[in-house]
């Protein structure tokens, strides 16, 4: 079976050349010279890099313009923010499950981290001063609606806010109850890293904690309200933000907002301060261990139970 051995080591070999030349071509990796010149990784040594890259790569959707991998050590000078932009998480090289430590230093293109959430409320409870989940959306890093549910509240509602909200009461026909939907929507948000606007509001209407670290609200974000020329103190609307600095006008109209909509947007904010706001964050904090459970396959419904959570972890407000 020598023969069959050798054949599979060609293809992969094969493989690693079409990856480098992809590489090379996004300027993620400088071109291969002649012997006598200094390259920081090439042969056998890159090549096990990659190979070794292989099982921790984000999941291939079939375009090919990104190149789904990038090793830090052959950076080459003349890089794009883009690719650099790549570099900055190291933060999410890890919760890796199969990196055991090795890759940590060197960040793997995961845009599939991250998400944005966008709640609307309606008004419960006594004069309905209380604010519960109505409708809940969540978009990928490209804004492409991941979830998009109306959901019915616990309690009876007094105000749908539809002026606010866009809820009315034929939306409640077909909701689903908090429940549920609450289960459904931290299952995705699971290991991911939020994005969000003024996002305590969606958090708490969902009776849930995200990690600090990761979640990103862009209503806090120095970086936006510079680019924007508002005052860092200021606190700021998604609505102004997106008027100053994407050119778009959102939430007009009589019918509400759309969840949707405000959620592809913050998420195209978050976008444009990504690069700074990452490498700020990695200067300033230090890298926080993966999450308990980074087992894709294991049914997180079941972890919602107390039972699975060591005490300490809770204690600490994971």
């Amino acid at each position: 079976s020598s023969h069959g051995r050798s054949k599979k080591k060609s293809r992969k070999h094969q493989r690693f050349m079409e990856r480098q030349v992809l590489l090379e071509q996004k300027g993620l990796l400088r071109p291969r010279r002649h012997l006598g010149s200094q390259v920081p990784m090439v042969g056998s040594e890159a090549h096990s890099a990659l190979t070794k890259m292989d099982g921790t790569t984000a999941p291939c959707c079939g375009k090919v313009s990104k190149p789904k991998m990038v090793i830090s050590p052959s950076l080459s000078p003349s890089a794009s923010p883009d690719s650099i932009a790549r570099h900055h998480s190291v933060l999410l090289s890890q919760g890796n499950g199969s990196s055991k430590g090795v890759w940590t230093s060197s960040s793997v293109l995961r845009p599939s981290k991250y998400v944005a959430i966008d709640c609307e409320m309606v008004g419960t409870g006594p004069q309905g001063r209380l604010s519960e989940l109505a409708r809940c959306s969540v978009v990928n890093y490209e804004g492409d609606v991941i979830y998009d549910k109306y959901i019915q509240p616990e309690l009876p509602i007094v105000d749908y806010r539809t002026r606010w909200s866009g809820i009315t009461k034929k939306h409640m026909k077909r909701a689903i109850p908090f429940k549920a939907a609450q289960a459904e929507i931290l299952k995705i948000l699971k290991d991911k890293i939020v994005v969000g606007h003024a996002i305590h509001n969606d958090f708490q209407a969902l009776k849930y904690f995200h990690p600090k670290d990761r979640t990103r609200d862009t209503s806090h974000s120095p970086l936006l309200k510079q680019r924007a020329g508002l005052p860092i103190k200021a606190s700021v609307s998604l609505k102004s933000l997106a008027r100053h600095l994407l050119r778009k006008k959102i939430q007009v109209g009589c019918k509400g907002h759309s969840s949707v909509e405000d959620a592809q947007t913050t998420m195209e904010l978050y976008r444009l301060v990504e690069v700074q706001w990452e490498a700020e964050l990695a200067h300033g904090l230090p890298p926080r261990p993966p999450s308990p459970i980074t087992d894709p396959a294991a049914d997180s419904s079941q972890y919602m139970d107390d039972q699975y959570w060591p005490t300490d972890l809770m204690a600490s407000g994971l």
